[in-house]
């Protein structure tokens, strides 16, 4: 039976009862001296109670505070990952023959800001794309393709005017969640001698990495294939690179070979029309594009999107009493071969109503 802990006043109440049993004519009214006194006891006690119910708390890492977690990975050679910047490439546009210097500031719309990395020269078609990264590390510096950026100095020939090619990668610092997850992985699954158990640890002790995929003996006997993502999107290529290495260094040296490689986008477009009653088609075309969305966050990697699946998740919102999905036609199943990994991830939503 689990232990309860006494309140405040069960504590008192019980030290009042002690002195009425040993002096029976003893005043523990509210307003005596007793009464004072039990009170201040009480509330002492009741407070090394709870000191020693949060003690008991910090000796199981899965309800231990932020710096016991951090005791706990650290015997087990676990240390919270740092946040990571988003990296990618920036096209600037000029004078063709303009020099262009590292270090280059482009901003956003809204505030963020990226830097450039190496040097360049416009070409004759009037671009340069160059490697780029995001000043301030985390998730909030990814950006969609074709991201305007606007160039804080630009250098003589060259237009203030800038578009980001890809920007990805950027994590943020690991959280409580994700660090234990890790941790309860490596209590349940120890050490292997190299099975995908471990190859999935191996590429999340690296800072970038969220999540990863073991596909074993995908290029023929002896090899394991790695798939990471990172914050629900594509890793940078020096993720990809770190986790290459990291994985190297650690793998047994019989194994034939591992291969971490970032997933290949397949987009998926869904055209469902819906027959309503009691809501608006505004309103379900938002219920329907929030709750696919959340759907396809879940898929990972080489996982097959089932149509029958869409049309769940549409008939079971409130209002929606038929629908019909168009788009996609069947079952979406995405390669994976020696080649690529193909990784399902919702495209356009076009929602309208049955007539």
């Amino acid at each position: 039976m689990a232990w309860t802990s006494p309140t405040f006043a069960a504590i008192r109440d019980a030290l009042l009862r002690d002195i009425s049993n040993q002096l029976p004519d003893a005043d523990t009214g509210t307003d005596s001296d007793y009464f004072i006194r039990a009170s201040s006891v009480a509330s002492a006690v009741e407070g090394l109670y709870q000191h020693q119910a949060w003690i008991v708390r910090q000796i199981f890492p899965d309800t231990a505070d932020r710096e016991y977690l951090e005791l706990h990975a650290r015997i087990r050679n676990l240390s919270r990952k740092p946040s990571v910047a988003a990296a990618g490439q920036v096209t600037l546009t000029g004078t063709v023959g303009a020099a262009a210097a590292s270090g280059l500031s482009a901003k956003a719309a809204d505030g963020r800001e990226y830097l450039t990395s190496v040097a360049g020269v416009i070409g004759a078609d009037g671009t340069l794309t160059v490697a780029a990264a995001a000043v301030v590390a985390g998730v909030a510096g990814n950006a969609a393709a074709n991201t305007a950026v606007t160039l804080s100095a630009a250098p003589a020939g060259i237009a203030s005017a800038a578009t980001i090619v890809s920007m990805t990668g950027g994590v943020d610092e690991e959280s409580d969640g994700e660090l234990l997850a890790r941790l309860l992985d490596l209590i349940r699954r120890p050490p292997a001698g190299g099975n995908q158990y471990d190859y999935r640890r191996w590429a999340l002790e690296v800072a970038g990495v969220s999540s990863a995929y073991v596909y074993p003996l995908r290029r023929g006997l002896g090899t394991v294939d790695v798939v990471i993502t990172s914050a629900g999107g594509l890793p940078s290529a020096q993720t990809v690179t770190d986790t290459q290495a990291h994985i190297d260094a650690v793998r047994p040296v019989t194994a034939k070979g591992s291969l971490v490689l970032a997933p290949t986008v397949k987009s998926v477009d869904v055209t469902v029309a819906v027959k309503l009653t009691g809501t608006t088609l505004a309103s379900i075309t938002i219920a329907i594009t929030n709750a696919l969305t959340a759907h396809f966050a879940a898929l990972a990697p080489g996982e097959t999107v089932f149509k029958s699946r869409i049309e769940a998740i549409a008939s079971d919102l409130s209002g929606v009493v038929d629908r019909s999905v168009t788009v996609p036609v069947a079952n979406v199943v995405p390669v994976v071969d020696a080649t690529k990994v193909e990784w399902c991830r919702l495209g356009v939503i076009t929602v309208s109503e049955m007539v």
